[in-house]
């Protein structure tokens, strides 16, 4: 949702294209995510649940798939950073992507499933590779702020001064 809300303050055609594309991916990562916890609960008894901690879950939810944090955190859209200015946005993506990628990689170290483990270590490459990916793109507007020297993409902030009394 974030890339794909912030790609229509991308400056050109390209770096538009690569939010549109990385976005769509995510949503195609979500959709694994919630078939491989679908698949890991299929036919848990509500006992399991509750030996597992997680009876909370299971009494708002039962086995469907809901999108939250592992603390139990809905999602919703206030996760999603949208500033307006591209290098700012790229910048916030850079970093969600590290996270993402941090995750997983915490989730292979908890996991000895090995059917889990592929799914979470191809999930960890494509961030990798989004990561890559927005850097390039944070690289070339950098350049071309520089070759161009303008002003930072977003419309300058002016500040007007106040004499104060104490």
């Amino acid at each position: 949702m974030r890339y794909l809300s912030q790609r229509y303050t991308m400056p050109d055609d390209v770096t538009k294209g690569l939010l549109t594309d990385i976005g769509t991916e995510e949503l195609g990562h979500l959709e694994m995510v919630g078939t491989l916890v679908a698949q890991l609960s299929k036919g848990a008894p509500p006992k399991e649940w509750q030996q597992m901690g997680s009876w909370e879950y299971y009494a708002d939810n039962g086995a469907s798939v809901s999108p939250q944090s592992s603390q139990g955190s809905p999602f919703n859209a206030a996760s999603i950073a949208v500033t307006g200015d591209p290098l700012t946005n790229l910048y916030e993506d850079l970093a969600a992507e590290q996270k993402a990628r941090a995750v997983y990689d915490n989730i292979l170290r908890l996991s000895d499933d090995p059917d889990v483990n592929q799914v979470i270590k191809f999930l960890r490459e494509r961030e990798i590779v989004h990561f890559q990916r927005f850097g390039e793109a944070k690289r070339k507007l950098t350049s071309r702020k520089k070759a161009h020297s303008l002003r930072c993409f977003a419309a300058p902030i002016k500040y007007k001064s106040y004499d104060i009394e104490l």
